[in-house]
This record gives structure tokens, C-alpha cells and sequence, in this order.
């Protein structure tokens, strides 16, 4: 199945949750990072039980700081 990450096609197996998916496209630390699937912002602590869809628009934010 593929899903759209920040606009850019992935190809994942049927079954991969958020968490497997940020290791995939090799995103190590969670810290400072928001993911929201189809618009809909999802809590960090159900990352590694909610399964993405075909299809899925997944936006991943990573927080920065500066001035």
C-alpha cells in the first residue's frame, strides 16, 4: 500500500503503524516531533498502535527552536 509522508510517496507493508513507519523513513528520535494523519493530530502514546492506510496523507512536524 502507499502513503504520502510531508507529500512524498512510501511504499509500506499492510499492517505498519505510525511508530514502524517513522523508523522506516528513518526518523530515530520522537522528540519534538507531531504527526498528524489526514489532518487529524495523533497523541504520541498511540503511535505504536494506530495502523496507517492506503493512501494516508501523514504530515510529520519536527519542533525547532531559535530566534
Amino acid at each position: 500500500m502507499e502513503v504520502f509522508v510531508n507529500n512524498e510517496l512510501y511504499a509500506v507493508q499492510q499492517g505498519t503503524t505510525i511508530a514502524a513507519l517513522l523508523q522506516f523513513i528513518q526518523i530515530s528520535s520522537h522528540k519534538g516531533i507531531a504527526v498528524a494523519v489526514n489532518n487529524q493530530v495523533v497523541p504520541k502514546n498511540s503511535w505504536s498502535d494506530q495502523l496507517v492506510s492506503d493512501a494516508d496523507n501523514i504530515t510529520i512536524i519536527r519542533a525547532t527552536q531559535g530566534g
